[in-house]
């Protein structure tokens, strides 16, 4: 599958836009992009290993938290997983 990259995470990732991983689940394919690229592990997880709150993740377009089994949800090779942090701001 397809992991994209934001901009401000593409450091941690090697200067990557996308990464292509093997996984069965969305909570797989999240290891394999932290295995690869341990510095991104601190910027989607807090100390005990839960997606940071900030972090919005996005299987083919559709939002993961609304999924009935959320980050144990199967994938396959021809899905995408866009990694969207939240951004705060305004006036």
């Amino acid at each position: 599958m397809t992991i994209f990259i934001p901009t401000p995470l593409r450091p941690y990732a090697a200067g990557q836009a996308s990464v292509e991983v093997k996984a069965a689940t969305i909570a797989d394919a999240l290891a394999s992009l932290t295995g690869s690229h341990p510095e991104l592990r601190k910027h989607l997880y807090t100390e005990e290993g839960k997606l940071r709150a900030f972090v919005n993740l996005y299987l083919n377009d559709e939002d993961i938290r609304y999924l009935p089994a959320k980050e144990a949800t199967s994938v396959s090779a021809t899905d995408t997983l866009s990694i969207i942090p939240s951004i705060a701001g305004g006036c």
